[in-house]
């Protein structure tokens, strides 16, 4: 696609909003603090019940477009929001994750830079529930091609990264509505088996990881990720069960490790013995990364037999040394 003067340029920002009093307006000023400011903010209450409609009204911005409909999740808003917009580029934030000042910006400059591309994502850090980072994400860079790259490791690593041409996600349909759980991965592929993506290698998403977060339910995150694997890789013929393996080792890597965030309790502690089972099966380097695999297990063994407020106090005891040292 070819450049066009910044005068004419407009992006589509959308977040879908449900019961997210808590965290909505920090949100929307992260996005209202952004350096380019061309853009239109459509917010889609998703049938809260709470006061995020309320919160929603405190701020006063030309740009903030809100529309409520009946619950139907996560999927439907965003398409939803993608059928609102007019702008030529569009970008997806969760009503919990926040943005640098700059991502629109320079995500915007990166897909200007780069005619063939149709997707702008940057590198992802995870904050708590207070804001803070505690956790610094893949920071993988990838260009051009990324589909195989991208199947191995969802190194967007949430809805809330991309700067997309709009009219390649409606080409796609928008978000399967029929997945409760991996559908930013599933877009993301289903983009990169036809468009290249190009990165940008700064931090300008914070990715908030809470316990009621959907991404916490793990069964459900299992599940659905292991269809958009299957399909992904059918989906283009691959015949490569080392990618098809690699894929498998990471998701059970990163649901081990989600599976032991904090709070800490017997029943995650089992469901991680679970998965880095199911990781060590998959896993081809797994001789070669015992001391990584018995820390987890030492982990899981102390979540599993201590009391739950022993265990997290332990942990939390842990982190407190190693920050002081």
């Amino acid at each position: 696609m070819h450049k066009i003067n910044n005068e004419a340029l407009k992006i589509s920002v959308v977040i879908p909003a449900y019961n997210c009093e808590k965290t909505i307006k920090t949100t929307i000023e992260s996005v209202l603090k952004q350096t380019f400011t061309n853009f239109e903010l459509i917010i889609i209450n998703d049938g809260s019940k709470d006061a995020t409609l309320d919160k929603i009204a405190q701020i006063h911005d030309p740009r903030i477009k809100v529309f409520s409909y009946p619950n139907a999740g996560g999927n439907v808003s965003r398409n939803r929001g993608l059928h609102h917009a007019v702008g030529e580029f569009v970008s997806f934030i969760d009503a919990d994750d926040l943005w640098t000042p700059d991502k629109l910006q320079v995500q915007l400059q990166a897909l200007q830079n780069n005619v063939d591309a149709q997707v702008a994502y940057s590198w992802t850090d995870y904050i708590n529930e207070n804001g803070e980072i505690f956790l610094s994400g893949t920071h993988i860079t990838a260009n051009g091609d990324v589909y195989e790259k991208l199947l191995i490791n969802n190194f967007l690593e949430s809805g809330s990264n991309p700067l997309i041409y709009r009219e390649a996600v409606l080409e796609l349909g928008g978000f399967d509505e029929s997945l409760p759980a991996a559908q930013d991965w599933d877009m993301w592929l289903r983009l990169a088996a036809k468009y290249s993506f190009v990165a940008v290698p700064s931090v300008q998403i914070l990715y908030r990881l809470s316990a009621n977060s959907v991404s916490s339910n793990l069964a459900k995150q299992e599940k659905y990720c292991l269809q958009v694997i299957t399909n992904a890789y059918h989906a283009k013929d691959l015949n490569n069960k080392s990618i098809l393996k690699l894929s498998m080792t990471n998701l059970y890597k990163y649901l081990t490790c989600k599976a032991l965030n904090r709070p800490h309790n017997r029943q995650k502690g089992i469901a991680a013995a679970g998965f880095l089972w199911k990781y060590f099966i998959y896993d081809y380097s797994r001789f070669k990364r015992t001391t990584f695999t018995l820390k987890l297990l030492l982990k899981i063994s102390i979540i599993i037999f201590l009391p739950d407020n022993l265990s997290t106090n332990f942990f939390d005891n842990r982190k407190a040394v190693n920050l002081k040292t």
